[in-house]
């Protein structure tokens, strides 16, 4: 049974070379929005109210489910572009399930 759930992708980047990051930052938003994501957070203010502050900018991007995420993230046109990002910024990245 497939799941109705939400899922977002959620990434810590510090950005270390922005020439290097923009061809990814040219093309990232018509990859996820080709499979129903949608950005929800993209740096902005951030307090820390608990623990360790993030070692770069917050990124979220909301899918309809797990699966489709998943998708996403291995479809042939992220992947044809995540070297940039790789190349450009270091970052962490969690996979998780919400609600509804």
């Amino acid at each position: 049974m497939l799941s109705d759930k939400p899922a977002y992708f959620v990434f810590d980047a510090k950005i270390e070379d922005p020439k290097a990051l923009n061809p990814y930052l040219e093309k990232v938003e018509e990859t996820y929005k080709a499979f129903g994501g949608e950005m929800l957070v993209q740096g902005g203010e951030l307090e820390v109210i608990e623990g360790n502050e993030p070692k770069g900018k917050l990124v979220i991007l909301k899918f309809d489910s797990m699966q489709t995420a998943k998708k996403w993230y291995q479809s042939e046109a992220y992947q044809a572009i995540i070297h940039h990002r790789h190349a450009g910024s270091r970052a962490d990245g969690w996979l998780v399930e919400g609600l509804c």
